[in-house]
């Protein structure tokens, strides 16, 4: 895995991030109490392991991904340093969030509606695949088979009309206009 710098990271939507860390992050294979304070560790031990956990981020490929996802999600707290994330300290995570409170936030609002557009793609697709699965029957006063087959032609040309509208506005949206 190429390591991301952090502008493209800003550029990702949390879905793309998130399987990035859950693909590449070197602590998936750590001790996950290194990255956090336990309750009532002196604050000289903490100091040393956090040092120790900013070091191994230091050296994961997807820290940036991390990093944002951490400013994303608010991680971190303005009284207490008790975690290490994306190779940030929790102060350092609070002082960044404030610094970048508009980045992030528009940020936060294009994940929610890109998980919105997914929503609506995952729904679009899987009425397609209900619609195509199924197989018309006849009974009774219906009409015949090949007109209950091109109704349901239709209904999945139409399906496959909203779909294919749905996913090239994001594609256009997100940049990549020119893939398959």
């Amino acid at each position: 895995m190429h390591r991301m710098t952090s502008t493209q990271a800003r550029r990702m939507r949390r879905p793309v991030l998130q399987a990035a860390i859950d693909t590449g992050a070197r602590c998936t294979k750590a001790d996950p109490d290194l990255f956090f304070r336990a309750d009532g560790e002196p604050p000289a031990t903490w100091q040393a392991q956090r040092a120790e956990a900013i070091r191994f981020c230091h050296g994961c490929p997807v820290r940036t991904v991390c990093e944002e996802l951490a400013l994303r999600d608010g991680d971190g707290n303005p009284r207490v340093d008790d975690l290490v994330r994306g190779g940030r300290s929790g102060y350092e995570l609070v002082a960044l969030r404030e610094l970048q409170a508009q980045r992030l936030a528009a940020a936060i609002t294009a994940d929610a509606a890109s998980d919105q557009e997914w929503n609506k793609l995952a729904d679009l697709s899987m009425k397609l695949n209900s619609e195509a699965g199924r197989m018309p029957t006849r009974s009774g006063g219906m009409p015949h088979q090949a007109v209950l087959l091109g109704q349901q032609n239709e209904r999945i040309a139409e399906l496959a009309a909203q779909l294919a509208a749905v996913r090239t506005a994001r594609r256009a949206r997100t940049g990549w206009e020119v893939a398959a």
